[in-house]
């Protein structure tokens, strides 16, 4: 079985979760920042999206 969701509802999520517990680490700042690039849609879209797809690659194969 196969989920699939948008990366802005996963990084709005999280981005939710970081604010409500009030962390304050890197992972909660890249977490807030990849939320809010995904939902601007900005011109260096292309890049690091090609970087988010390639990680979430990564994890795929180490998974298997």
């Amino acid at each position: 079985m196969v989920l699939d969701i948008s990366a802005v509802l996963l990084f709005g999520g999280a981005s939710a979760f970081a604010v409500r517990t009030r962390s304050a680490n890197a992972g909660a700042a890249l977490v807030l920042f990849l939320f809010g690039f995904f939902a601007a849609g900005t011109g260096a879209y292309g890049p690091i999206h090609d970087l988010v797809q390639a990680s979430a690659d990564a994890l795929t194969t180490l998974g298997k």
